[in-house]
């Protein structure tokens, strides 16, 4: 169950008990936010949007915590300390290269890591801890080395489409500049969270290469490296779409917080 308007991140509790780490990147300066607070410090109904995502995390069974800073990191940590949350481990992404360079950096601590590893952005607040089980759940079910959150949307411009094939199974995620009218009509988007057999992770970070204009290592070069290896990639559909909607700008904050609000 969401946590209504009145609840805060502390008092979600545990969906499904799903054993796996959790990787949150939270690096980001988030330049359309026009703060100097870094993104995932504001708020959402008085809690940092951070705090959000690494509760559900928690209350998913999901530990330890492995959090990528970069933009005021020490802000990001003494805000999390203050606040009491609990295990966690900091890994700093001092120039951010892009979220593989974010998985890249992480490596270290997810050294002595084994299993599944499920990672997602620090500014999706509303993730449910059940929407993360039954990814997890999913992902094992299927016995994929990587599985993708998807939504539908009513309206997927700008998102990246996902193409299945006849399995089901992930074939590609089509980004909507790329995609054919045909690709642009699929109403099924990548969400930007996922979970990976860790073995797998780490094969496909070891060949991930800054193919693109902008010189960026991406996550979801992964997906590719690893289906090209025979692995399987899964896709998941989450029920409801609005768990996965990111905050990237304050009117968009404005207007998840008057929606919550108006739960009351």
């Amino acid at each position: 169950m969401r946590p209504s308007s009145s609840e805060t991140p502390a008092g979600l509790r545990a969906e499904g008990g799903a054993s796996g780490a959790a990787l949150i990147l939270a690096a980001g300066k988030g330049t359309r936010m026009k703060s100097d607070l870094p993104k995932v410090l504001h708020t959402l109904q008085g809690r940092p949007l951070l705090h959000w995502v690494i509760a559900a995390a928690r209350a998913a069974g999901l530990t330890p915590q492995v959090i990528v800073v970069g933009h005021q990191a020490e802000r990001v940590e003494a805000s999390l300390a203050a606040d009491g949350v609990g295990d966690l481990r900091f890994v700093l992404q001092a120039e951010q290269h892009g979220t593989g360079h974010a998985a890249q950096v992480a490596r270290p601590a997810l050294a002595d890591l084994a299993g599944d590893l499920v990672v997602l952005a620090g500014d999706v607040p509303l993730i449910r801890p059940g929407t993360l089980s039954d990814l997890l759940a999913a992902h094992r079910a299927r016995q994929a080395a990587a599985t993708v959150l998807t939504a539908e949307l009513a309206d997927p411009t700008g998102y990246g489409r996902i193409l299945r094939d006849a399995a089901g199974d992930l074939l590609a995620i089509r980004e909507h500049r790329d995609a054919s009218a045909a690709e642009r009509a699929v109403r099924e988007i990548n969400s930007g969270i996922y979970c990976f057999r860790l073995p797998a992770l780490r094969a496909a970070l070891d060949a991930l290469r800054p193919e693109n204009d902008q010189g960026e290592y991406y996550l979801t070069d992964t997906l590719a490296i690893l289906r090209g290896q025979g692995e399987r990639i899964a896709a998941h559909r989450c029920v409801d779409p609005a768990e996965i909607a990111g905050i990237n700008d304050r009117e968009q904050l404005a207007t998840l917080e008057a929606r919550l609000a108006g739960r009351d």
